[in-house]
């Protein structure tokens, strides 16, 4: 298994498992709008995504991470938020996430970066065991919260 970051040119390989990944949590497909924003990203380079191939074939996708810049104004540093993950269901148990998480830690680390975070459904323990497994920890400090804004 191979990972590489993604680029423009792998777009057409990586939208459609894209599309899988917001169906798996309850998303309308919307495979255009999905190409278009994992292009913005790309090109305006506001998230860093890496992709996991078979040694052997360019043309077969097992799995993605996409990962977005944050800053901590506590430590002055750099957080990536590893927002995005998520593996081909004939690829899993394959260690295909876990292969994609310590490239994404490797990255965070030769960015300098303080930490990374992730957030994910409380009722997934296998994602749960997974980012322990890396050595992610559950936040005990902070409590999050979120604002839904509404586009009346």
């Amino acid at each position: 298994m191979r990972i590489i970051k993604a680029t423009l040119e792998h777009l057409d390989l990586l939208t459609p498992m894209f599309v899988k990944y917001r169906e798996f949590y309850g998303q309308l497909p919307y495979p255009d709008s999905s190409r278009s924003f994992l292009e913005k990203r790309l090109k305006r380079d506001e998230s860093v995504i890496y992709l996991a191939l078979p040694d052997d074939d360019d043309s077969k996708l097992l799995g993605f991470c996409q990962l977005y810049p944050s800053y901590s104004s506590l430590s002055l540093k750099r957080v990536w938020i590893l927002n995005d993950i998520y593996v081909a269901e004939d690829s899993r148990r394959m260690l295909v996430a876990d292969r994609l998480m310590r490239e994404a830690k490797k990255m965070a680390k030769d960015t300098n970066a303080v930490r990374m975070r992730v957030s994910t459904s409380s009722d997934n323990a296998v994602a749960h065991k997974t980012y322990e497994s890396i050595g992610f920890r559950e936040d005990n400090e902070f409590k999050s919260y979120i604002l839904p804004i509404s586009q009346d």
